[in-house]
């Protein structure tokens, strides 16, 4: 199965505008083929504005979040890979959400060497 992630970001991000707030993300800048403005980053993270005030052309795709922004007054070309992503919320009141360390797939459920049983309550005809 594909990664809950970008959905999860998508819903979130016109959750907060849908409210009239600012959407803001959290990135880790550690994180491979980040590509952000060197002089913003403050202890391996990044916080940025990604509302279309703040943004040109985003894109929130399933494998990364990509738009352009001014730093500085110069004009810069923004990529975050999908696991660079650490969190999203609205600037105005921190509602959001941080997503899980440890890259975008959704966690494994775990093995069973039990065969296939459906496991939880049993059904039965009370008469």
């Amino acid at each position: 199965m594909t990664s809950s992630k970008p959905y999860l970001l998508r819903a979130l991000y016109e959750w907060i505008l849908d409210n009239d707030l600012t959407p803001h993300v959290i990135v880790d800048v550690n994180a491979a083929d980040v590509n952000v403005p060197q002089q913003a980053i403050q202890d391996g993270r990044l916080v940025l504005n990604i509302s279309p005030q703040a943004t040109r052309n985003l894109q929130l795709e399933n494998s990364a979040v990509s738009f352009q922004a001014r730093f500085s007054g110069s004009s810069r070309d923004i990529w975050l890979p999908m696991q660079a992503v650490l969190a999203i919320y609205a600037r105005e009141n921190g509602q959001g959400m941080m997503f899980a360390d440890g890259g975008d797939d959704d966690p494994e459920p775990p093995s069973s060497d039990k065969p296939d049983r459906p496991s939880g309550p049993k059904l039965r005809v009370i008469k």
